[in-house]
């Protein structure tokens, strides 16, 4: 079983800053627009414009770059595909995060891709009840990936990341996947390989979903604004953004990770 790893982004990369990991950036976001082509053929997208500005960016050297969308459906409340970084100086970063309306409480996506300047992987069903007192929501969404997630836990490949931010390792469920690990042709396969079968978990709960009673779907969408502003804003690989692209720049882009500036109607309601 490998040792985690309990050392920050910043603290990751200094030790490295020099890698240049063009190509693997290329196959890490290949595997995202593989997840991002099956989410287009299951739901009717809609780009929010409060993220035309980031279609792509970068910083004033031109060294550093990204690109931040923004999506919303009748089904979807904010569904962010972005990438951001300079990959040849070690350091990228890339997401696909579906968060649903509040029409069922099916849990949301999650997934980052990157490179600090090992490959970081990070998969999950961000839960939106109390699993530890909903034992049916845990062994409905949950139980299915736990054997994944022991498998990932002895293989030697792959060394636990563990957040120094007390609110990230909070933010993840019991079943999350979330390693750092060396650059392979047989550990990108891995990632590909349970990338897939996590969102295909995930889609397969979508083609069925259980409805919220209408009275509390009001309820539900404050509780997924709230905790998707504070992982956004809480995430302790803010500064490196703002190191990139400059104290004006990364807060925006923060915002748009959580929809602040969204123009198109929440699912259920604007709140």
């Amino acid at each position: 079983m490998a040792v985690g790893t309990v050392k920050s982004l910043l603290e990751l990369i200094g030790e490295r800053p020099d890698v240049d990991n063009s190509e693997l950036f290329v196959q890490l976001w290949g595997i995202l627009g593989e997840l991002r082509a099956k989410l287009d053929a299951r739901f009717a997208l809609t780009p929010d414009a409060s993220t035309a500005d980031f279609q792509p960016y970068q910083s004033r050297s031109g060294d550093a770059k990204g690109l931040l969308s923004a999506f919303t459906s009748d089904e979807i409340d904010w569904l962010v595909h972005s990438y951001i970084g300079n990959p040849k100086q070690s350091f990228c970063n890339m997401h696909l995060t579906v968060w649903l309306g509040a029409q069922t409480n099916v849990p949301h996506f999650g997934m980052a891709l990157g490179t600090m300047p090992d490959i970081f992987m990070y998969v999950d069903y961000v839960p939106r009840v109390n699993i530890i007192e909903d034992l049916a929501y845990l062994d409905t969404y949950y139980e299915p990936a736990n054997e994944r997630y022991l498998s990932f836990h002895q293989d030697p490949e792959f060394s636990p990341f563990i957040s120094k931010s007390l609110y990230m390792r909070q933010s993840q469920s019991a079943a999350s996947l979330c390693f750092l690990c060396q650059r392979s042709d047989a550990n990108i396969a891995k990632i590909r390989e349970v990338s897939h079968e996590m969102l295909d978990r995930w889609l397969g709960w979508m083609a069925n979903p259980p409805a919220v009673p209408q009275a509390e779907q009001a309820a539900l969408a404050a509780r997924d604004l709230h905790v998707r502003r504070a992982i956004a804003e809480r995430d302790p690989a803010n500064p490196i953004g703002e190191i990139l692209f400059g104290a004006e720049l990364a807060p925006r882009l923060v915002r748009a990770l959580w929809g602040g500036d969204r123009v198109n109607p929440r699912p259920v309601g604007d709140l």
